[in-house]
């Protein structure tokens, strides 16, 4: 038999309702926005203030006109090499220190977590590892500064690593008495339990390489090296008559329409770089809830 819920029940069910639905609105708008503008007409979308709802003049002018500019492919083909060597190298190097420092029989563990911890409230800031990278490793202008600073995560190696420790010690001990060695462990026994967990972190490292162009803009100087979001960031905010000359914008398909196009191609060019991660999105989802939540069991 059900139970009628109190005032005060309904109450909190209805704010908690209105709190969420403003959040989804508030998220939703942005995209719809861009969305709009991007499939809109050029002149339409330069008069218009505000956040625009709907579609006026349904054309792909602004997509054309991007897709012309030969730095929106090369920056895609350098994004994904980054984050693919990003997501490899940054798996690898987590997974295994992660399973090093969930083994009880590691002596050594609890300072090294320690150490790990530490980097993550303290660095050496900005200017240090600038003079790192480019002096002391000699990666200036180098595909590998861009990869190599970024792969090793101390907050992903310590929810791998608690994720790790829910796998009974038991599955080991039997793994190890029937001769498997560490790597089979890791491989073929505990990898495969803690999949949602290492799903979530794929996520993250993606997403969070795919938005990334800060490092690419202090390390980086050869333009056919730029990611796709160093491109985005120079179209918008430096998307004028000299920038089309310079090369950031085919100015022989724009003309003497810059300014009429500037705004448009913005758009495009945002959901054109955004589209990608919501793509890709849906095939970890149902792994995104579980492996955070094995993450957050233990500190």
């Amino acid at each position: 038999m059900v139970k009628n819920k109190s005032f005060g029940s309904r109450l909190f069910d209805g704010i908690n309702i209105l709190f969420f639905a403003i959040v989804i609105v508030a998220c939703i708008m942005p995209v719809w926005h861009v969305v709009c503008a991007s499939f809109s007409d050029a002149s339409w979308v330069l008069n218009q203030t505000g956040i625009i709802w709907r579609i006026s003049g349904f054309n792909v002018n602004g997509y054309t006109l991007v897709f012309q500019n030969n730095s929106i492919w090369s920056g895609f083909a350098n994004t994904i090499l980054y984050v693919v060597a990003n997501t490899v190298l940054g798996m690898l190097f987590i997974v295994m220190g992660a399973y090093a420092l969930s083994r009880k029989s590691f002596l050594w563990a609890n300072p090294i977590m320690l150490a790990i911890s530490f980097t993550m409230l303290f660095s050496g800031g900005m200017i240090t590892s600038y003079i790192i990278v480019t002096q002391t490793l000699n990666m200036y202008d180098s595909r590998w500064a861009v990869i190599l600073p970024t792969c090793m995560n101390a907050f992903y190696l310590i929810i791998v690593r608690t994720a790790m420790q829910t796998v009974p010690d038991s599955l080991i001990e039997s793994a190890e008495l029937d001769g498997a060695g560490q790597f089979t462990i890791l491989f073929k026994i505990v990898l495969p339990l803690i999949k949602a967990t290492l799903a979530t972190v794929i996520l993250y490292i993606i997403v969070g390489n795919w938005n990334s162009w800060f490092n690419a803009m202090i390390y980086l100087r050869t333009r056919s090296k730029f990611p796709l979001q160093l491109i985005l960031r120079e179209i918008l905010i430096t998307a004028t008559d000299t920038a089309s000359t310079s090369g950031n914008i085919d100015s022989s398909s724009v003309s003497g329409e810059l300014t009429l196009y500037r705004q448009l191609i913005k758009y495009c060019t945002i959901v054109v770089s955004t589209v990608p991660m919501f793509v890709f999105y849906p095939f970890v989802q149902k792994y995104f809830e579980s492996g955070v939540m094995i993450g957050a069991i233990k500190g």
